[in-house]
């Protein structure tokens, strides 16, 4: 089984992570979107990343490919709980796709991806907006934040959502600061100490790490 992207996506992170979290064995295939290679187009026509190539089986988004994953692999489930936290846990994935990332990536692209990764100069006022946008996502996260995780009193899909994203915006000093956000903090420190982070960032680490030339 494949997935093809890069692993500074929170996209193609959040899928790794529930695959270690399942112990289903994955292989990362390095893709760039802008120079697509032909298994990863059939499996993406429409050029998102991660795409899955499962043997004649081809998939993208990682909502999606996620989805595929819990069903294969019932257990540990990525939605457990009762009702209302199954739903919260949706929720939160939701949040980290289309809220934490729409507002963290306009910084993420303009001071790291674009400079950093594709020679490309940032849009500062852009990555300004973002930062302004951040504010009152982060104080909602600190707020949802207790002594558990995010739905309930299990591990799910909405703490693995988030904290890939927060990786992410990492790269630009972006995580939950202890000193503004401490039970956020607090939070994302249980999730990045947890088996299936370890062996995830220790390949990214050395990925970007070689394309950043260290």
């Amino acid at each position: 089984m494949k997935v093809y992207g890069f692993p500074i996506s929170p996209f193609v992170r959040k899928v790794h992570l529930v695959a270690a979290e399942k112990g289903i064995p994955v292989e990362l295939a390095l893709s760039n979107p802008a120079d697509p290679a032909p298994e990863f187009l059939a499996a993406s026509p429409f050029r998102k990343i991660p795409a899955l190539v499962d043997g004649d089986f081809t998939l993208c988004d990682s909502t999606a490919i996620v989805t595929y994953l819990d069903a294969l692999q019932p257990e540990p489930s990525i939605t457990p709980g009762d009702a209302k936290a199954k739903a919260r846990a949706i929720w939160f994935e939701e949040f980290a796709d289309t809220i934490l990332i729409a507002a963290g990536g306009k910084v993420l692209f303009n001071r790291f991806v674009g400079p950093r990764l594709m020679g490309r100069p940032g849009d500062e006022a852009v990555a300004e907006q973002g930062l302004q946008e951040l504010g009152p996502i982060m104080d909602y996260l600190e707020s949802q934040c207790g002594d558990g995780w995010l739905a309930d009193d299990e591990f799910s899909i909405g703490d693995i959502a988030v904290a890939a994203t927060l990786r992410s915006l990492g790269y630009i000093d972006l995580e939950p600061n202890p000193a503004t956000h401490p039970r956020a903090a607090a939070w994302y420190a249980r999730v990045t100490a947890r088996p299936s982070w370890a062996q995830f960032a220790a390949l990214e680490d050395k990925i970007v790490g070689r394309a950043l030339g260290r």
